[in-house]
């Protein structure tokens, strides 16, 4: 991806972050803005715009994201009381940063998936 992706800037090394887990393929650093007490954002190196590209142009890497994850859970001590993995995808979904990545949140009760009823 050309220099205007953020997270492909992070992965260069062009804008600092907090790293807390790095692969060969995936990198795992905290929110700069956390929603919860533990919200990292855990992303594979290559650009893909969205969860969906990603498991459908390479599952295997889209499997390594999710280990990641699984670890950055274990390190952070999630693993016993829980913890919410979630990909946002597309506008409707809330992506904001088009280019794949979980948020990673717990440490602390959060409450339901929705804030309101949109039924």
């Amino acid at each position: 991806m050309g220099s205007d992706c953020l997270f492909c800037r992070i992965v260069a090394g062009e804008i600092p972050a907090t790293v807390v887990r790095e692969t060969a393929t995936t990198l795992a650093f905290r929110d700069i803005t956390p929603k919860a007490p533990v919200h990292i954002l855990v992303i594979p190196k290559e650009h893909y715009a969205d969860v969906a590209t990603l498991a459908q142009g390479d599952p295997g890497l889209a499997a390594e994201v999710l280990a990641t994850a699984a670890d950055v859970a274990d390190d952070e001590g999630l693993l016993g009381d829980g913890f919410r993995l979630m990909f946002n995808t597309g506008t409707y979904g809330g992506q904001e940063v088009f280019h794949v990545h979980a948020h990673l949140l717990g440490g602390a009760p959060l409450g339901p998936m929705l804030a309101r009823d949109l039924a």
